[in-house]
C-alpha cells in the first residue's frame, strides 16, 4: 500500500508541476500576442494574396455552388483599426451605404500609393470612430460590395475581446494563439469567410428588396424567446431530426426524417404561441444567413472535389493555407453544430438551420435554387414540398 501512496502521490505532483508549466508557457506566450496590425496604410502581400484567391475561387467554382454567382463581379472592402481597403473597383464613388438604412458612411476612396493590388489600383480611406463597414455588404455608388475585417486584424480583434470579457485572473493564462487556431486560424476558413459575405453581396444583387425585408427583421430579435428552455429543448429536437435527414442512407429515410423536421417545427411554434412576426423572422434570418453560411460551407469543399482546381499561386507562402484539403472535414463539424446552438442568445442558429434545410434540399429538391430567391419563398416550404412528392 505504502508503494502504491507514494506513486498516486508523484503522480499528484506530476500532474500539478505540469499544470504549473502549462500555465507559465501559456502566461508567456501571451506577452506576444499582436495588439495591432503590422501594416496599417497598405495590403501585406498575404492580405492581398487572400482576396485573390477569394475572388479566383469564387470565379472557378462558383457556379458550382450556386448558379450565376461566379460571373457576377463583387468588389471586397476589408479593413483593420485604422483603414477601409477598397479592391476590385476601379474609379469608386465616395464611401459607402450601409443596407437596408441606406445610410451613408465614409469618405473620398484614395489610391494606395506606391502599391498595387497585383498590378491593379486599389484604394483606401481613414475610418471614423465607430464607422467601419462590419461583416456583411454594402453598396458603393450602385455596386455591391462584400466587406470584413482583414484576417490579421480579425485575430488581434478575437484576443481583444477575449482578453476584455474574461475575469483578470483568468485572462493572463487563456491559450488565445490556440483558440484562434482552432476556430479561425486557416486560411481556408478566412476565404470561406469572404465568401460568405460575398454572397450577400450576389443576395443583394440579385433580390435586393428581400436582402432588405431579411435585414429589417433584425428589429424583432429583442422579442424571440432566446433563453426560454422548453423552447430551446425544442429547438434541438428539430435541429437534430435535420441533421439526421441529411446523413440519412436513402433518399426515402430522409424524406420521412425531413417530414418529422418539419412537425416538430410546426409543434416548438404551436407550443410557444409564437407569432406570425416571430415565424417570419426565423425565415428571415435563415435566407438571409442560412444560404451564406451553405454558401460559405460548400464553395471550399468543392474546390477540393474539383480536378485540376489549381489556387492562385501568392497564396503558396501562406503556412496557414491547407489547399482546401480540410474543407470537408469542415462542412461535416459545420453540420454537427446544428443541434447544439440553441442555448445561444443569439441568431447564429439561424445561420445552420438555413444552411442545414439548404444541405438537405440539394438531396431531394436539386433545382431549388431557381426558387429561393423569387419573393416570399423559404427553404422550409420547398422542404415541405420535397418531402411530400
Amino acid at each position: 500500500m505504502k508503494k502504491w501512496t507514494k506513486r498516486l502521490l508523484w503522480l499528484v505532483l506530476g500532474g500539478w508541476a505540469l499544470l504549473v508549466i502549462g500555465v507559465g508557457l501559456s502566461s508567456l506566450n501571451n506577452l506576444t500576442l499582436p495588439t495591432h496590425s503590422q501594416l496599417v496604410d497598405s495590403l501585406s502581400f498575404l492580405e492581398k494574396a487572400r482576396l485573390q484567391e477569394a475572388f479566383h475561387l469564387r470565379e472557378t467554382i462558383g457556379d458550382q455552388v450556386w448558379p450565376g454567382w461566379a460571373e457576377q463581379k463583387i468588389p471586397i472592402i476589408v479593413y483593420n483599426e485604422k483603414n477601409a481597403f477598397l479592391v476590385g473597383y476601379q474609379n469608386p464613388p465616395p464611401g459607402w451605404l450601409k443596407v437596408p438604412q441606406r445610410l451613408k458612411q465614409g469618405g473620398q476612396w484614395i489610391p494606395v500609393p506606391d502599391d498595387t493590388f497585383f498590378g491593379e489600383t486599389y484604394y483606401y480611406q481613414p475610418l471614423q470612430p465607430g464607422h467601419t463597414p462590419q461583416s456583411f455588404t454594402v453598396l458603393v455608388g450602385d455596386r455591391w460590395v462584400a466587406t470584413m475585417p482583414t484576417r490579421e486584424y480579425m485575430e488581434i480583434y478575437l484576443y481583444s475581446d477575449l482578453h476584455h470579457s474574461l475575469p483578470p485572473v483568468i485572462r493572463t493564462i487563456v491559450p488565445y494563439k490556440l483558440i484562434w487556431r482552432t476556430l479561425l486560424g486557416e486560411t481556408d476558413t478566412y476565404i470561406a469567410g469572404l465568401e460568405h459575405e460575398s454572397f450577400h453581396a450576389f443576395q443583394g444583387m440579385t433580390a435586393p428588396s428581400r436582402l432588405d425585408e431579411a435585414e429589417n427583421a433584425v428589429r424583432l430579435e429583442s422579442k424571440y424567446p432566446w433563453n426560454d428552455p422548453v423552447f430551446n429543448a425544442s429547438w434541438q429536437v428539430e435541429s437534430a431530426l435535420l441533421v439526421k435527414a441529411i446523413r440519412a442512407r436513402s433518399d426515402a429515410e430522409a424524406k420521412v426524417l425531413g417530414m418529422q423536421f418539419l412537425e416538430k417545427r410546426d409543434v416548438r411554434r404551436r407550443a410557444a404561441s409564437l407569432s406570425g412576426d416571430l415565424i417570419d423572422y426565423e425565415r428571415q434570418r435563415e435566407w438571409l444567413e442560412g444560404l451564406a453560411k451553405y454558401s460559405e460551407v460548400s464553395i471550399g469543399r468543392s474546390a477540393a472535389a474539383a480536378r485540376g482546381y489549381q489556387p492562385c499561386d501568392a497564396l503558396k507562402s501562406d503556412a496557414d493555407f491547407k489547399n482546401y484539403s480540410t474543407r470537408s472535414l469542415y462542412w461535416s463539424r459545420q453540420l454537427d453544430e446544428v443541434p447544439h446552438l440553441m442555448g445561444h442568445s443569439d441568431e447564429k442558429r439561424f445561420y445552420y438551420s438555413g444552411m442545414a434545410q439548404a444541405i438537405l434540399l440539394d438531396r431531394l429538391s436539386p433545382g431549388w435554387k431557381q426558387q429561393i430567391l423569387s419573393p416570399g419563398v423559404f427553404q422550409e416550404e420547398l422542404l415541405l414540398r420535397a418531402v411530400t412528392n
